[in-house]
């Protein structure tokens, strides 16, 4: 079986798609997915399906989602298959688990990768972090299940996929401006901060890779329009670090030169104290 969650959701065995059509089982599929190998319990399941307003029927229809799920699985089976639809879709006391090995689902497939780029990006291995955070992000196929309606449960799942996606963004880009890739990056950063207009780690990066190419003037004005809108939408100054890269910049420091600077650092950090 093979499952992604990160953009549509999709799963299929032998090119035979699993996926039901209705909306709630599709919920059920892409919560057990999330968790191979481990039991789901059925309270879970029905919040995130029905949140705190259970049907007098939940449990029936919970049961029912999952015999159409068994249905799909048993037809992408086949009838020469060594297993049943029932040893894939698991009953166990007090709730329902998918017998399928985490790397069946293209998000552990992705966390593995992060983890790595982020070992390789501690140990100053720039070259192979970039590599393995782009390999990671390459994986997405857009934004997490963005063709399920999640409920409370899944939408944490979401929200943690999405935060996890823009830090290693993040961490790529750290590793490519310590490669001296800062020319290449201006139209990605620029794109990051329209979209992320309060980010200080990607104005950070902004700020670098612009003055890195070259163009001071266009890095301090970042600083300048953040601190603007940091200071009429919420009322506080930018944060001490970003404050003494700014400080840097009209001070020439030479410890902002590619070569000279810091290797074993987020581009944010910099100048922490």
């Amino acid at each position: 079986m093979d499952i992604q969650v990160l953009g549509p959701l999709n799963a299929d065995i032998n090119g035979v798609s699993i996926v039901p059509t209705a909306g709630k089982p599709r919920q059920i599929l892409a919560l057990l997915a999330f968790y191979p190998g481990r039991v789901m319990p059925v309270p879970t399941l029905m919040e995130e399906i029905w949140g705190a307003n259970l049907p007098r029927s939940a449990m029936t229809t919970m049961q029912t989602y999952i015999l159409q799920l068994r249905r799909r699985l048993g037809t992408a089976m086949g009838p020469d298959a060594p297993g049943s639809a029932k040893d894939v879709l698991a009953t166990r006391h007090g709730g329902y688990l998918l017998q399928i090995p985490p790397e069946s689902v293209d998000v552990h497939r992705y966390e593995q990768l992060v983890a790595a780029g982020q070992s390789a990006f501690d140990a100053g291995e720039d070259e192979r972090a970039a590599g393995l955070f782009r390999r990671a992000l390459d994986m997405w196929q857009g934004p997490a299940l963005v063709d399920v309606r999640v409920g409370p449960v899944l939408e944490i799942e979401v929200v943690r996929l999405e935060e996890s996606r823009l830090g290693t963004i993040e961490r790529r880009i750290d590793a490519d401006l310590r490669l001296g890739r800062h020319s290449e990056l201006l139209a990605e950063l620029t794109d990051l901060i329209a979209r992320h207009p309060q980010h200080e780690g990607l104005h950070s990066q902004a700020m670098v890779a612009l003055y890195r190419s070259g163009r001071q003037a266009a890095a301090l004005d970042v600083y300048r329009r953040l601190r603007a809108r940091l200071i009429e939408e919420l009322g506080v100054e930018p944060s001490p670090q970003l404050q003494r890269l700014h400080q840097a910049m009209l001070t020439v420091d030479p410890a902002l030169d590619v070569v000279s600077g810091p290797r074993r650092t987020s581009t944010f950090n910099l100048y922490a104290a």
